[in-house]
Parts: C-alpha cells; structure tokens; sequence
C-alpha cells in the first residue's frame, strides 16, 4: 500500500480521499456545500455549514476541520497517549471509541493495521 501516513487519521479514515480536504486544497465551494449538507443530516449537526469544511488533514500542519480538532474523541485520546494514531496503542482492537468508526469503514482498520506493520 503506498500512501502519504500523515494522511491517515487517527482513527485509519483517509483524509486523501475526504470532501472537506479536496474541497479545501481545490477551493471547491459547491462540494463545501455538498458535504456540509451530508454531513449535518448524517450527524443531525445544524452547526456544520460551507463556512465549516476547511481541513489540510488531521494530521497535517494547518486548517483541521472543527469537529475533528476540537470534539473527536478519538483523536484527543490519541493525543494523550502521545501516539500518532490509534495503531500505537495496545487497545485498538477492543476501543469501544475507536469500534464505531472501523464497524462502518473497513479500510480505517486496515490502514490503522498497515501502519502497525
């Protein structure tokens, strides 16, 4: 698997492929406003609006994406833990808050399992 690790989030998603990161790098507006829509119906999250998608990637020096900077708990724990990503820690395969996020995106949990390698 060839990818960039620093774009892989804490939790394995992939922030090469994520809307908010394309329509920040391309300064696409009307993805903006298409991933604003799903993700504020997806997450009943009114507050996620166009003006809220800008994100370099989690782990990327630069703009993070609201949620995911300051609320997910996820990346806080990692951050405590002093890890890059949920790969360094003894727990991954038993997290409950890690479970929802590889339960519905199998690649999260092969990624995470590449970078353990």
């Amino acid at each position: 698997m060839n990818i960039d690790e620093r774009l892989i989030v804490c939790c394995g998603l992939d922030c090469e492929n994520c809307d908010a990161r394309i329509a920040t790098l391309n300064n696409d507006n009307q993805l903006r406003e298409k991933t604003a829509k799903e993700w504020s119906d997806m997450n009943n999250a009114p507050q996620i609006t166009p003006e809220t998608i800008n994100c370099e990637g989690c782990r990327i020096d630069g703009i993070h994406f609201a949620f995911c900077n300051d609320y997910c708990v996820i990346r806080k724990c990692v951050i405590e833990k002093n890890f890059n990503t949920c790969a360094q820690c003894n727990d991954m395969n038993t997290c409950n808050k890690l479970y929802p996020i590889v339960n519905n995106n199998p690649s999260a949990k092969r990624n995470l399992e590449h970078l353990k390698d």
